[in-house]
């Protein structure tokens, strides 16, 4: 048996889901800026509640591990790590983008399509990396800055769905390519992670709690706020 509470805070998606052997059994979740560290415990309190569950009775935390936004992905492994190690519990490291290339919201699981995942990041880059229906990386995962050119020799060959918060940016410059699909209300969810936690804790897969950080992929860069 293992019950497993999911967090997702990567994008502006503040996303909490509990599983018990890959299967959601209650999940809440926002999409606002800047409303993770006021919301986290409290949709975490819900999920648990609604589930008519305990918090001793979790087996471990999976969290969002990044790549993605630098304060969220920060505010949700703490609060992953602070229930690990007030519960006795395991701590599992989701990759972020792997769990949205794994939404049956974008993946059929039909393999006539490559999925690829994308985060905003600042200006014209995103993070992203490229998948088959199995999940298998046939690109991976990179800070890419978007042009006319970006994906060219993968559309060449194949049809991509592009989607996740950082898909806009490449409409105006590849988005007439035949080749190129796009979902444009794609957002993260820690429903998601369901697979790949349960995949995980069955195999023990877990983090050190000492030592494990957020996969930010680039360093943080602090910004003057602009006079108005």
């Amino acid at each position: 048996m293992a019950l497993i509470l999911q967090i997702e805070t990567s994008t502006i998606s503040c996303s909490v889901a509990l599983s018990e052997n890959g299967q959601t059994l209650s999940f809440k979740e926002a999409v606002e800026r800047n409303i993770h560290a006021s919301r986290i415990t409290l949709f975490i309190e819900d999920v648990i509640k609604m589930a008519n569950r305990k918090l001793i009775d979790l087996d471990a935390v999976a969290v969002s591990m990044g790549p993605g936004s630098y304060t969220g992905l920060r505010i949700g492994v703490s609060t992953a790590k602070g229930l690990c190690y007030g519960l006795g519990v395991p701590l599992i490291a989701i990759d972020t983008l792997q769990a949205m290339a794994a939404s049956p919201k974008v993946n059929s699981g039909v393999g006539d399509c490559l999925y690829c995942p994308m985060i905003d990041a600042r200006r014209m880059e995103v993070y992203s990396a490229i998948y088959n229906a199995e999940l298998v990386p046939i690109s991976p995962i990179a800070a890419n800055i978007i042009d006319e050119m970006s994906f060219s020799a993968i559309l060449e060959k194949h049809k991509v769905v592009f989607f996740g918060d950082g898909a806009e940016k490449c409409i105006a410059s590849i988005g007439n390519h035949p080749n190129a699909i796009f979902i444009t209300d794609f957002t993260n969810s820690s429903v998601d992670h369901n697979v790949q936690a349960y995949t995980k804790f069955s195999a023990h897969q877990f983090e050190d709690l000492a030592y494990f950080e957020p996969y930010y992929l680039k360093d943080f860069v602090a910004t003057t706020p602009k006079a108005v």
